[in-house]
């Protein structure tokens, strides 16, 4: 099934299946924007193809809301999606867990403080183009990881059952901060709330510029070790009788993975769920090859996010609804499958 999926032919569907939300998502909207209008707009800005397309029939604040709000809202949805996705990927591999996800080794609990002191202390300073509230979420979010993995270490090694449970100690006693920041500040209770929601509403090209490049190099990193993923389903004894240098694979991926969702929830908030059911759909569709898995669930999980934040902005329209709902809603049901497959097993 893998060898399909790199056809030209599927390979075509894939992209065109991406192509097509982002057009139905650059229309959906109050203003009335028409495909082909939106399409021409979007031409309009790629290398080559741009010089010969004509926009003299299309209405300047058209050309402003593709451009400057829908497009790089939809781009970040996607790349946010597509790194989530991946280190869902890379963490169940790693840990052997089809219900691991991003969020394991508490990042999401140090955003969601960082974001919170930031509200409280009612800082208004802009950092490369992004609030200071997405700068104490990614600064949160990466002291969670190295705490979880400091403590999770047991000399040279981190063992998975210790990684997991100081991924929930550590998330714990991040939440109890937070809700205790949310007690003493009644009046920044709504923000924090809306926050730890996920939302891509108000986010522009610097959020996506910011985001971009470090969620890229880190799924290409996290690629160049998908053999070693793949040996690593057969058990760490195997994987390390073939030559796999176990503990140190685990600390880069579990380092990168950290450091995706860092950048991905400073500027997006939390979004969960993402990052645990596509890559269990892929892996149900096309099978566990991880050179396969982690690019076809990155972009499957681009295009979920994309259709989420569609959803979010469009269903009760003007009120805009957080992300995070969306795929909570999305993924909340799909977690209880997985939990009463696991129980048929035992």
């Amino acid at each position: 099934m893998g060898n399909k999926l790199k056809s030209p032919r599927n390979l075509l569907i894939i992209f065109t299946l991406l192509f097509g939300v982002v057009v139905v998502a650059s229309i959906s909207g109050a203003a009335n924007i028409t495909a082909i209008n939106s399409i021409k707009i979007i031409l309009s800005r790629l290398p080559f193809v741009g010089s010969n397309i004509d926009l003299s029939n299309i209405p300047n604040s058209h050309r402003a809301i593709i451009l400057n709000i829908r497009l790089p809202r939809i781009l970040l949805a996607f790349f946010v999606g597509y790194g989530l996705s991946i280190v869902g990927v890379a963490m169940q591999g790693l840990l052997k867990n089809p219900m691991a996800d991003p969020f394991i080794m508490g990042t999401s609990s140090g955003a969601a403080l960082g974001a919170a002191i930031a509200i409280l202390m009612k800082f208004n300073l802009v950092v490369f183009g992004v609030g200071i509230v997405s700068v104490f979420a990614f600064i949160g979010a990466l002291l969670a990881t190295f705490i979880v993995y400091q403590l999770a270490k047991v000399k040279s090694k981190v063992p998975v059952t210790t990684l997991l449970l100081a991924g929930i100690a550590v998330g714990q006693f991040f939440t109890a901060i937070m809700s205790f920041i949310m007690v003493i500040s009644s009046k920044d209770v709504t923000s924090i709330v809306f926050w730890t929601m996920g939302s891509f509403a108000s986010r522009g090209w610097s959020h996506l510029q910011v985001a971009v490049l470090p969620i890229l190099i880190g799924t290409i990193i996290i690629y160049i070790f998908a053999k070693d993923l793949n040996i690593l389903l057969l058990g760490e004894t195997t994987a390390q009788n073939t030559g796999v240098e176990v503990e140190k694979v685990k600390g880069i991926i579990l380092t990168i993975s950290a450091l995706i969702t860092a950048f991905a929830v400073s500027v997006s908030g939390i979004i969960g769920f993402v990052g645990l059911i596509i890559p269990h759909i892929v892996r149900m569709l096309i099978g566990p090859d991880h050179r396969v898995l982690i690019p076809a669930s990155g972009i499957l999980g681009g295009i979920f996010l994309i259709l989420a934040d569609t959803l979010a902005r469009t269903m009760i329209s003007p009120t805009e609804i957080p992300v995070g709902i969306i795929t909570a809603l999305s993924g909340g049901p799909f977690f209880i499958y997985l939990l009463r497959k696991s129980k048929s097993t035992i």
